[in-house]
């Protein structure tokens, strides 16, 4: 077993360098623990319609490419999905308009160890010598030339005006970072005991809001640089209906109930030290409505077209819902393919191992209360510049 320091602490590493959902195909990567994502996306599409259907549309005289940005992309089919979605709802608005449809190009974007090599080996082929409606008839066939753009979108990752329509869904609701005082033990907001702001205290509250509020003015104005005139940005992220900042609702569930108390089990055991886990704090903020209004309005560069709290449901995807294994194990899976890359470099990969496991045994113990009360509501915005 690993010794109780031998890893540096999250928080002192750059967590742009670190942060991904976990690549690969195997069982805990993110391809195939995302099956819940897709389903929310899907229910979500009728309002994505509406945002494409506000996009200015250039004429025939002005062909440059028309450009879809997902940010926070992922590695699995998902983003590819909704870039074929919007590809082929952008083409039926040149083909209603009589204009001769432009190129079309996809960035999809997201922090550099994100497994692109995995979302690559994805990608449908590019039809070649054939024209648009051909390609966009064609069952398995992508009509649009792509790129992969590492970076944080919490900075500017494109030229001034290049971008028709920004997409994200799942990924607002990540931190550029910890807040530094919830891991300071002389801070008042020290996170003492938890690994996540879900029961904490107001002043821990106070850290988290206040980081997400900043980043989130940092995206914007990001955005506001790259969109062209009368583009639109669709996002989605885990939002919360308790004016509590303290109740993360269903991301609370996940990270401060059988996560949180996997750790404790780990302190107690004398595996890791009461300290080392004190280190280690989810960089997650599930905003209200009021949070993120603030921030748009106090911006001013983008216009509220509609914004609202919408029912996703579970993350959970189980076929058998009385096996309680099952659903502990799709619990774990979850949770472990969003955050353990971050244990992983907290702890290491053995005691990652342990603390996943005792995860999995609670969330069974536990596993009809997981179905019921693990739900999710996200924030739904969709915005203009003009």
């Amino acid at each position: 077993m690993g010794s109780k320091g031998d890893n540096v602490a999250v928080c002192n590493m750059k967590l742009e360098r670190l942060l991904s959902m976990k690549g690969g195909k195997g069982q805990d990567s993110y391809a195939n623990n995302s099956q819940a994502q897709a389903m929310h996306a899907r229910s979500m599409l009728h309002l994505l319609e509406e945002t494409l259907d506000n996009v200015h549309l250039n004429s025939s005289a002005n062909p440059s490419p028309f450009t879809a940005v997902d940010l926070g992309c992922s590695s699995g089919a998902n983003t590819i999905h909704i870039i074929d979605f919007i590809v082929k709802h952008i083409s039926k608005r040149f083909d209603t308009a009589r204009i001769d449809p432009p190129e079309f190009t996809a960035f999809f974007s997201d922090l550099p160890n994100n497994d692109f090599n995995t979302l690559f080996q994805l990608l449908p082929p590019l039809v070649s010598n054939s024209c648009m409606e051909e390609c966009l008839a064609a069952d398995g066939n992508r009509s649009y030339f792509v790129a992969g753009v590492p970076g944080s979108f919490y900075r500017r990752l494109f030229p001034a005006r290049t971008i028709d329509i920004f997409h994200s869904a799942f990924s607002l609701h990540w931190l550029s970072q910890v807040p530094e005082s919830v891991t300071d033990r002389r801070s008042a907001a020290y996170n003492r005991g938890r690994v996540f702001i879900h029961g904490a205290g107001e002043k821990i509250a106070t850290a988290y809001k206040r980081q997400f509020q900043a980043d989130l003015a940092e995206f914007l104005r990001a955005r506001a640089a790259e969109v062209k005139r009368g583009g639109a940005m669709f996002l989605v992220c885990l939002g919360r209906t308790s004016v509590d900042p303290t109740d993360q609702g269903g991301a609370g569930l996940l990270f401060g109930t059988h996560f949180q108390d996997a750790w404790d089990d780990l302190v107690s055991e004398g595996l890791v030290a009461a300290e080392k886990r004190d280190g280690f704090n989810i960089p997650v903020y599930a905003p209200s409505l009021q949070d993120f209004k603030e921030v748009v309005e106090a911006d001013g560069s983008f216009t509220i077209e509609k914004l609202v709290v919408y029912k996703g449901g579970s993350p959970l995807v189980v076929s058998e819902p009385d096996d309680a294994s099952e659903v502990g194990r799709a619990f774990a899976s979850s949770c472990r393919s969003v955050a353990g890359v971050l244990v992983e470099a907290h702890i290491g990969e053995e005691l990652s191992n342990e603390l996943f496991s005792r995860v999995e045994r609670r969330a069974t113990s536990h596993a009809k209360d997981v179905l019921v009360n693990l739900q999710f509501f996200h924030i739904v915005a969709s915005l203009s510049f003009t």
